[in-house]
This record gives C-alpha cells, sequence and structure tokens, in this order.
C-alpha cells in the first residue's frame, strides 16, 4: 500500500482510516466548499501517482463516467494533458446531466481542446483509468458500462482506478455483476471496506491514499486498517530478570480422536509467541503422551485443564460429541480470558443455552469463526456473513460481548463497542487445515502475557498473516505452505517487531 505523502494536498490524520459510502458522502458534505474542490484535489493526486508510475511514451485512456468519479477522470485527464501526455478520454453519459463539479472539469478539459470519444480498442495505451463510477454504484453495470469494463479488463497495460473499481461494493467488496480489474487503485480521503475484503483485493490491485489534506473526525462508523504500530506499548523487550510464570500459562482443549494434530498445532504456536507454559488437553484417550515435534507441550486430559491455565483456548479438533459439549460448557465458566475457534464455535451456534452462557461471561472472549462458523453463530446463512463481513463481524462481536475475527480475505477484527478494524496481511497459501489452530494459540499466547484482548486478537491476526507473508517472500508457498511453518515465521517476526521496538 501507498500513502501519498508527497502531494500537495495529502495529509497523515487519515492514513489508516477505513470509513463507509456514509460516512464519507458526510465528508464530502462537509467540505463541499473547500478550495481547491475535492474533486480539483482527486485529480491533481491522481496525475501525481501517473507521474510516479514513470509509464512509457504512448497514449493514456480515461473512461469517465457520469458522476463525480468521473469528474475526477477528467481532472486527471486535462492535468496530465498539461504536463505533456497524450490523453483520450472515452466518456458514458449525458454532458448536460453532470454534477455541477463534474460540469466544472468537463468544460476545463473542453477549453484546453480536449475530445471525447465513445469507442476505443483495447491495446496500445500506456495505461487506462477507471473513473466510471467510484463508491456510489449500487446495481450491477450493464450495457456500454460493462463492455467498457470487459475492454478495461482485456487490456495489457497498467491499470488504474480511481477511488475503486467500478463494479466493486465500496461498503462490502462483492461484485456487483462486472467489476473493473485494476493494477492499482487510488482511494480518495480514506481507504474503503470493500478495498480490503471479499472480492475487492483481487481487483484493487496495488492499493494507493491520497486523503486530500482533509482534517477528518473519527467516525462512529469507522473502521481502521491494522499496523504493526498499533501495538507499540506491548512490544517491548523482556526484562532481563524473568522466569516462565511472568507470561501465563496457556491451556489448549480440543484433540478428539483423529484430530489431536489440531491441539498440537494450536500449542506449538502459543510456545513460539513466548507463553511461559502451555498444557493440551485432549479428548482422545489414546492420544500420544508428547508432541515429538514439541516435546515442551504438557499434555493433560482436557477435563484437568482450567485449573492449571490462565488462559484457555476451546476448540482446535475438539469435535461436536456429547463430551465436547460438556467441556465447552464448562469452559464458558471460566475465570480467566477466554478463545473459542473451530468446532467450540459450531457447538455454540448449535445451542441456545451455551450461546446464553458465552454472552453473559464477565471475563474476556476471543472469537476467530470463519464464516460458515460466523453463520450458524447468527442463525445466518454464508452467503449473507460474506454480503457484508463488516456488519456480521460487528454483530457477533455486540451479541456475544467478544473480540472476533471473522476470518477470510481482509479479516474483519471486531470488538464489543463496536469498534472494528481490516487486517490486510496473509496469503492464498493459508487457505489450508491448521491455519486456523496455528491464530488460536497465537492469540491465546499474547492474552496470557497479558496484552489486553482487543490488542491480542489484532496482533495475532496482523502477524499471523504477516508470517505467510515473509514464507512466500523467501519462496515458501503459497502452494503447500503448513501451519507449522508459518508458526517458526511468527516467531522470528515476533522477535523482529521486539527489537525495532526496543
Amino acid at each position: 500500500m501507498t500513502v501519498l505523502a508527497e502531494d500537495r494536498y495529502v495529509g497523515s490524520a487519515m492514513a489508516n482510516s477505513i470509513l463507509s459510502t456514509a460516512a464519507l458522502r458526510t465528508v464530502e458534505l462537509a467540505h463541499q466548499d473547500a478550495q481547491p474542490t475535492l474533486m480539483q484535489r482527486a485529480g491533481r493526486a491522481a496525475a501525481d501517482l501517473v507521474e510516479k508510475f514513470q509509464l512509457p511514451d504512448g497514449p493514456i485512456l480515461v473512461m469517465a463516467g457520469p458522476g463525480n468519479n468521473g469528474g475526477d477522470g477528467l481532472v486527471l485527464a486535462t492535468e496530465l494533458r498539461q504536463r505533456g501526455r497524450q490523453v483520450v478520454v472515452a466518456f458514458l453519459g449525458d454532458e448536460q446531466r453532470l454534477p455541477p463539479d463534474a460540469a466544472a472539469a468537463m468544460a476545463a478539459w473542453r477549453q484546453l481542446g480536449g475530445e471525447l470519444v465513445t469507442e476505443f480498442s483495447t491495446g496500445d495505451w500506456a495505461l487506462a483509468v477507471d473513473a466510471l463510477f467510484g463508491i456510489g454504484l449500487t446495481r450491477a453495470p450493464s450495457g456500454i458500462a460493462a463492455d467498457w469494463i470487459n475492454r478495461f479488463n482485456a487490456m495489457t497495460c497498467r491499470r488504474l482506478a480511481l477511488d475503486i473499481p467500478s463494479g466493486i461494493d465500496a461498503d462490502t467488496g462483492r461484485v456487483l455483476g462486472y467489476a473493473a480489474r485494476a493494477t492499482d487503485t487510488l482511494s480518495f480521503i480514506a481507504w474503503k471496506p470493500g478495498l480490503m475484503t471479499l472480492d475487492g483485493p483481487d481487483h484493487c490491485g496495488q492499493l494507493h491514499l491520497a486523503t486530500l489534506g482533509l482534517a477528518v473526525s473519527p467516525h462512529d462508523e469507522g473502521g481502521r486498517l491494522l499496523t504493526r504500530a498499533d501495538f507499540t506499548p506491548w512490544l517491548a523487550p523482556r526484562t532481563r530478570n524473568s522466569h516462565k510464570g511472568l507470561y501465563g500459562d496457556v491451556g489448549i482443549v480440543g484433540g478428539a480422536a483423529g484430530m489431536v494434530g489440531a491441539a498440537w498445532i494450536a500449542g506449538r504456536a502459543a510456545l513460539a509467541l513466548g507463553a511461559g507454559r502451555v498444557f493440551v488437553g485432549t479428548l482422545a484417550t489414546d492420544a500420544p503422551g508428547i508432541d515429538p515435534a514439541a516435546v515442551e507441550l504438557m499434555m493433560r486430559p482436557a477435563r484437568e485443564l482450567p485449573p492449571l491455565a490462565s488462559v484457555l483456548a476451546v476448540g482446535p479438533g475438539l469435535g461436536q460429541s456429547e463430551e465436547a459439549r460438556a467441556l465447552l460448557h464448562g469452559s464458558l465458566a471460566f475465570a480467566g480470558p477466554l478463545v473459542l475457534d473451530a468446532d467450540a464455535l459450531n457447538l455454540i451456534g448449535a445451542d441456545a443455552a451455551l450461546q446464553t452462557l458465552l454472552s453473559s461471561r464477565q471475563h474476556s472472549t476471543l472469537m476467530t469463526p470463519h464464516p460458515a462458523e460466523a453463520a450458524r453463530l447468527l442463525q445466518s446463512a454464508t452467503i449473507e456473513v460474506q454480503n457484508d463481513r463488516v456488519a456480521a463481524a460487528r454483530a457477533l462481536a455486540m451479541r456475544y460481548r467478544a473480540h472476533v475475527a471473522l476470518k477470510g480475505c481482509g479479516t474483519i477484527v471486531a470488538h464489543p463497542d463496536g469498534t472494528w478494524s481490516i487486517n490486510t496481511s496473509g496469503n492464498p497459501g493459508m487457505a489450508v487445515a491448521g491455519m486456523g489452530d496455528a491464530l488460536t494459540g497465537f492469540a491465546a499466547s499474547l492474552l496470557a502475557q497479558h496484552w489486553p484482548a482487543q490488542a491480542a486478537l489484532e496482533a495475532a491476526v496482523l502477524l499471523h498473516g504477516a508470517a505467510a507473508d515473509a514464507l512466500v517472500a523467501e519462496g515458501v508457498g503459497p502452494i503447500g505452505m503448513r501451519a507449522s511453518e508459518v508458526i517458526d515465521s511468527a516467531r522470528r517476526i515476533r522477535n523482529a517487531w521486539t527489537i525495532k521496538s526496543a
């Protein structure tokens, strides 16, 4: 991701802010009399970004739509032409019906001698720009618009989308029938949820931000982008006078027959991130007495774990037997932080009594559902969860009074007070069994080391993805990446973070 710090209209206050379409409209209204106008600022910021691309010689195509996003494109076209580039504007709409600022941008383009076309080829462009619809689109593009989007996607040149690729829902990341696939997207004012979750990342390419110099107050419905800087207070080096009792005791409850490995992975992850001691309580009666890859893990029958642990994690390989339900029922009364994943969530989703126990807990609860588990917890459908991931995560957090990480492309982390964030680390190599168990162990380990619940979950999510990204950078994956490899990578990154903050 890029923040255009050099742009004359770009400030830093909003660099990590994520705003919904409704919130952005409120911001735009509050600055409707700004000079230069927001449209002029956006077009000039886009022109500055294009200059940074160091494009080859050749014409630039700007596809301009009938609204303010099209106006941004017209300002960009005018700026680029004034800077010596050959620009072709393909206009979709009625000049007489343009909004006032877009009409002014059209007049400026015309005054410069600029013309409009309605046909264009897919080849021989140095750059193509999607300025068709922006954040206002709520229905599938059709007719000429759909045809232009398909042509844009067929181009082999660099492709820039202004604000958000046309056809992507700015609030959810859903594809609305057809959607542009850009190599770069320049977001204005703040990040949009749809840039970072569901289908958005596959359509946005490299993300860039121009805040347009606005001093925007935090919005009640706004979120933020997770970054390492969020966790600086908890990344101080350990004191030399340390002992294992300072770093907590994690208990992992799970490991039914045939699934002991899931509990082991969670336990190994908790060790790797620095918990003082880790106990693994398995349901399988024939479970080995040691994990040969981590003999430091202490094995116990699952029912013995709660008194031994300062933090309890329930779910990895738990199964859905009556014994599993009984263990979960008792764990919901645990007098300390609790992490819930996998079959613990499935059992809760199917049992109203467990739901009541969960929502009435007096200690911190962390939940890490994937979309199907989230749907069961909400008595909904997976597609409904995916259609608005931010809303689903926030609903879970408030309903169960828990800190929730809704896993997937652009994991949403939501909290009982309604605040939320999006994580952009991670890659498709994580779509393999065991990754969720590792995340459970990471979160439990940070909780055991006295991190606040919100910070523990957010840092675990960010670190989990960053560890997978580091492996890909080293040539390990994405295809064939294993959870155990991510655990080792996470340990390296966690230590590197600590050194940097020392």
